[in-house]
Formats: structure tokens, sequence, C-alpha cells
């Protein structure tokens, strides 16, 4: 069967005719180069993430590269948005200490946020952080981040201390509890800090996808209508669903490195 003898197929695919549901699954991750720079392969989620830089950049420079005592609607909204990281994010988890890493942070948090807001957008409609390897590089990001703080704050041995011998303690506890914090710290936050982000955005497109599909295979007859209307309603439940929990990913993503970056500034004991 052809390309387009499979794609008029697929297209005319609809229940209670002779052909299957063309389910979703890992192969609705993986994208053609659209073109290619020397080496560099540049496909859908790699371009949407250079937008969507590009985008949060300008907005920011748009806004406060000419700063005015009374501010206009654009930089009026640019400075609530930045409070919000610096205050609530910031300033809570860290206290005055996290005044340097605000910058930091306000980065983090809407460049997560635009990688998936990317999914509700018309024509682009993928959260690129669905694909692991953007939460992995954000999480490395974190990470590095956080062990040169901590290293720098303390040195090399508080550095050691601060990761692997919390204080207060019994001293017979370290023995079990040091190897626990060393590989929690080192390895687990790392890891759990990108899978969160990955798993919950590729688990939102999947469930969009289901549901979008069946309403489409749903259709050509009356009680097959009937439910591709649920699946619809479905649809777009999940839709508002997915606006919370790209927003709420974004904040716990930023809430967490915070909280990394504060332990790092903790004195050993």
């Amino acid at each position: 069967m052809s390309s387009d003898q499979l794609l008029a197929f697929e297209v005319d695919c609809h229940l209670f005719k002779d052909c299957g549901f063309d389910a979703p699954g890992v192969h609705s991750f993986f994208f053609e180069p659209i073109f290619t720079i020397g080496s560099v392969n540049f496909n859908k989620p790699m371009l949407l993430a250079i937008v969507g830089t590009a985008l949060i950049l300008s907005f920011f420079w748009a806004a406060f590269s000419k700063p005015k005592l009374v501010p206009g609607k654009m930089q009026m909204i640019a400075e609530i948005l930045y409070d919000f990281v610096r205050r609530g994010i910031a300033r809570e988890v860290m206290g005055k200490k996290g005044e340097p890493f605000v910058p930091f942070l306000v980065s983090i948090f809407f460049f997560v946020w635009m990688l998936n807001l990317w999914a509700l957008i018309p024509i682009a409609q993928f959260p690129v952080s669905s694909v692991i390897a953007y939460p992995v590089a954000l999480a490395l990001i974190v990470w590095v981040t956080y062990m040169t703080v901590t290293f720098k704050t303390n040195g090399f041995v508080g550095g050691v201390r601060n990761l692997c011998v919390p204080g207060g303690l019994p001293k017979p506890i370290y023995v079990i509890l040091t190897p626990i914090e060393f590989i929690s710290n080192i390895f687990v936050r790392p890891f759990t800090l990108a899978v969160r982000l990955f798993a919950n955005m590729f688990a939102g497109h999947i469930l969009i996808l289901i549901f979008t599909i069946a309403t489409w295979y749903m259709l050509g007859t009356v009680l097959g209508t009937v439910y591709a209307t649920a699946s619809f309603a479905m649809t777009l439940v999940i839709t508002v669903f997915e606006m919370f929990i790209q927003a709420l990913q974004a904040y716990v993503f930023t809430v967490l490195a915070a909280t990394y970056l504060s332990q790092a500034l903790e004195e050993a004991h």
C-alpha cells in the first residue's frame, strides 16, 4: 500500500468499518528533521524550543528595555510575572539569600512553562517537555548549579558534608544515612526532577491524542456520533486540565530548584 493510499485509508477509517483504531504511542513523539544545518537536524520540538526562547526574551526585552516609573501594560504584566517568581518562589523558599538567584529561577520557570504551553497553541500542538531530552537538559542545568553553589559556599569538605551528612543526628545513624543522602542528592534528585516533568507532559499529551483521534474515529453513524461527542467533550475537559498542569509543573520544577539551592547555601554541620 502506498503512502497516499495509507493516508486515505486512515482518513476514511471510522468505527463499525473494517479498520482498526490507530492508537497513539511512542511513535507520536518522534519527528522527522525539517531541515539540516551542518550536522544538526532541526525537528519540530527543537524549533519550538528555539521559538519559545525567542518569544520569552523578546517579551521581557520589550517590557524592560526602557522601563518607566509609571509602567505601561507590557511592563506591568512583566513585573507581575517576575515578582511572582521572586516573591512566591525565591523569597518563600530561600529567603533573602535567594535574591541573587532570582534571574535564574525566572528563566527556569518561564522556559519550562513555554515548553509545556506549546501543547495548546494551534499548529504547534506539542509539549516540548514530553521529549525526555529537554527535561534531562534542564535538570542537569539545575544540578550543576546546585553542585557549584554547594562547593563554592562550603568548600570541598564542607560541600561533601552538606550533601551527605545532615546535622543533629546520633553518630551510629550516619553509617546508614550517609550513603542514602549521597545517592539521593547526587543521583536521585536530578533523575526525579527530569522524570516528573517529562512523565506529566507525556501522559497529558497521550490522553489528548487518544480522545482527539477517537472523536474522528467514532464518526460515521448515529451511534458513533454520540460516542464521538462524548470523546470530544473529554478532549476539551482534559485540555483545560492540562492548562493547569502545565503551569503547575513549571512551578514545581522551579520550587524544587530553589529548594536545592537553599540547601546548597546552608552551612555544613
